[in-house]
This record gives C-alpha cells, sequence and structure tokens, in this order.
C-alpha cells in the first residue's frame, strides 16, 4: 500500500478503538484550550452493548490511516427516533476529527455519507455524538476560551474543510455568557421575578440529592414534553434519562438545580452544573491511578457553572418561569463564589430564551453550526 495514500476503515478491533479514542491528543496538542476527556468515560459512550442509544439507533465509526498513522475519525449514525418524531429520513456524522489535511476530511466526509446512501436516507447532518442530547454542534466562534462541561471544541479549519465538502449550514447554537464581576441584574427584571413569583400559583424550589431517584421520575414527566416542539429534538427514553443522571449525579450543585411545580405536579426544569471542565483540563483524560486526587484538589476551585437544561412544558410557557430560572439560578450560583456562567445551548430561532437572557444582561461569546449535506443516490 502507498504509505501516502489515505484508507478509511471501520472500527472493529481494540487496537483501533484506542487509535479512534487516542487521535485528538494529537490534533490538540498544541491547543491550549482543548479539554482532554476522561478516556474511561469515552469508551463507555462508544460501547454498542452499553450506551442505550443502540437500544433504538445505530452508528459505526471509522479511521483515516494514512500508513501505520491514525489520521482522522468520524462516526456515521442512524437516529430512528429522530426520524420518527420530525418525520424525516436523515442520517447524522459525529465524532468527527481530521489533521489539518483536507484530503484526509474528504475521505471521512465521504464514508459518511456512502453510509447514508447505504442506509437510503436523503441527507447527513452534523456534527452531532448521536443526537441533540449529546455534546453537538461545530465550533465556528468563540476559540479563545475553552468549552463549558459537555461543550464542543474544534479547531478553526474543521469549518473550512466541512463547507468546501458541499455541507451547508442547517441551523446555529448559541452559548451565552455572564460575568459576575461585569453584570448588575436590572432592577425591573427583579421586580418582574418577584411579581411572578408573588402572583403566580407555581411554586418554585431546589432539586434534592437525598430523593434523587424520586427526582429523576420528576424529570422524566417534564423534558420530553418541554423540548417537543424544538428543532432537531430528540425524546429520550427512560434509560437515557437514567444514563444522563447517573453520570452527572456526583457533580450536581443541588442549589443551581430547580423545578417550577404547579398543584404538586412538574412544569418546568432547570439544570446547571460546575463546570467540571476546569477540573478536567488537568487530568489529560485518566482518572486512575492518580487523576482522581487531581479532579478533587482541582474541583475545590471551580468558579464556572454552565445551565445545561431549561425547559417549561408548552402549555405554561410565556408565563415568565424561564426568567425566574435564570435570576434563581444566576443569584444562587453568585451566593455560592461562582463568578462566571455559561447558558447552552440555545437555538438561534428560540427567540423566547434569547430575550430572556438578554434582558438579564447575558452576552453570545460562542457559535456552534449543525451541518447539512443530501444525499444523491
Amino acid at each position: 500500500m502507498n504509505t501516502n495514500s489515505i484508507e478509511v476503515i471501520p472500527v472493529k478491533t481494540k487496537k483501533d478503538l484506542n487509535n479512534f479514542i487516542k487521535l485528538p491528543w494529537k490534533i490538540y496538542k498544541n491547543d491550549p484550550q482543548w479539554v482532554p476527556p476522561l478516556i474511561s468515560q469515552l469508551k463507555a459512550n462508544l460501547d454498542k452493548n452499553k450506551h442505550p442509544f443502540f437500544e433504538h439507533s445505530e452508528a459505526d465509526f471509522f479511521i483515516a490511516e494514512r500508513g501505520k498513522q491514525t489520521v482522522g475519525t468520524i462516526a456515521a449514525i442512524l437516529n430512528n427516533r429522530h426520524n420518527e418524531v420530525h418525520n424525516e429520513n436523515v442520517g447524522f456524522f459525529g465524532f468527527f476529527e481530521t489533521i489539518k489535511d483536507y484530503e484526509v476530511a474528504e475521505k471521512l466526509l465521504a464514508r459518511a455519507m456512502e453510509w447514508g446512501a447505504e442506509k437510503k436516507l436523503d441527507c447527513m447532518r452534523g456534527p452531532e455524538n448521536y443526537s441533540q442530547n449529546d455534546p453537538c454542534g461545530l465550533l465556528i466562534d468563540g476559540f479563545e476560551t475553552p468549552p463549558a462541561i459537555l461543550m464542543t471544541h474544534n479547531p478553526k479549519y474543521y469549518q473550512d474543510f466541512i463547507k468546501r465538502y458541499g455541507f451547508t449550514k442547517a441551523m446555529d447554537l448559541w452559548a451565552w455568557q455572564m460575568n459576575a464581576k461585569d453584570t448588575e441584574i436590572p432592577e425591573r427584571v427583579k421586580k418582574v421575578v418577584k411579581r411572578i413569583k408573588e402572583r403566580s400559583k407555581v411554586t418554585f424550589r431546589k432539586i434534592s440529592k437525598k430523593h434523587l431517584d424520586t427526582e429523576i421520575e420528576l424529570v422524566k414527566q417534564v423534558y420530553n414534553n418541554a423540548w417537543e416542539k424544538n428543532w432537531g429534538f430528540v425524546p429520550m427514553t427512560e434509560r437515557e434519562i437514567e444514563h444522563t443522571a447517573d453520570e452527572l449525579k456526583d457533580i450536581v450543585d443541588e442549589d443551581i438545580v430547580f423545578f417550577a411545580e404547579l398543584d404538586g405536579k412538574p412544569i418546568g426544569f432547570s439544570l446547571a452544573c460546575p463546570d467540571f471542565n476546569q477540573a478536567l483540563i488537568k487530568l489529560n483524560g485518566r482518572l486512575f491511578p492518580f487523576g482522581i486526587f487531581k479532579l478533587l484538589w482541582h474541583a475545590r476551585k471551580i468558579n464556572r457553572a454552565r445551565v445545561i437544561i431549561m425547559g417549561v412544558i408548552p402549555e405554561y410557557r410565556s408565563r415568565g418561569i424561564d426568567s425566574v430560572f435564570y435570576l434563581d439560578t444566576y443569584e444562587n450560583a453568585v451566593a455560592k463564589g461562582y463568578t462566571w456562567g455559561e447558558f447552552s445551548w440555545i437555538l438561534e430561532t428560540n427567540d423566547a430564551m434569547n430575550t430572556a437572557l438578554k434582558n438579564i444582561g447575558a452576552e453570545i461569546y460562542k457559535t456552534y453550526r449543525i451541518f447539512e449535506k443530501k444525499i444523491i443516490r
């Protein structure tokens, strides 16, 4: 084989999987903003026998090789639940990484498109690492700072490669930020929130970690209803919600997680988490044998948080519940020593959420993009 030629092969062996997982350490070697993922967690997310996504959908993983060197990775994904919910016939690509060589990206994207054609799909979208419930979107603006927890990061040239191959914009996702030192919540916003609490029959409370199993059942009642009309949203199965809860339960700060309830029933939910990327960036992907001590040490210094989930079921929207969530999260976070927060991600078309964030003084500081390309069969 020509050592300069590029071959895209499916991940079949443990060695292939190891090469798939380890490539980012080569790509981001000189990128101080990159946060290495935990290798153990990444292996679990790629395990078709354990990850709940594979109970209803499918994906194949590929690596690009030049000679004996791994130079790129991609996943081709068929999310059956997405197509059922949105009455579409689309596939997705994710876990996309490539050295700075367009030929590598071209081969990877072509293989994903071929995979989609084999499945008789109409187009491919991405990047989404399975669905919008997982890390998704290509960073196209805001490279100067590291990503918040569960957000993506990539080199600038990825956008050029994807566009050059013929993918076009499908949707932008915005990340908003607030710095407590530079932000003063407008008094009118505080008055509005106070009035909502006083006049509404809706009650707001923090989550209880002591009764987490019960609380997760309440989250299940809200989650899929609250986001069902959003572009690209895919309802999570019970197993997927439990899987996500299991990943987050040890880092949840119950003072910045809220329910909105009416007559004892949940109608809204807001989840913020400490930005553990501030600690993970120090571990180089390894929790054992000594990484756990580094994690615990650096976790004490975390002063950033990300609002990951916020939603209200449709019939109770336009009542200002989102504004209450935002303000309560901000005030509680500041009181506990968090000095910076990210609200992400928000669809560029979600006028209600974007307006609420603008009103409290947040600003857009990162933009992520979902691309798409039709499959010609």
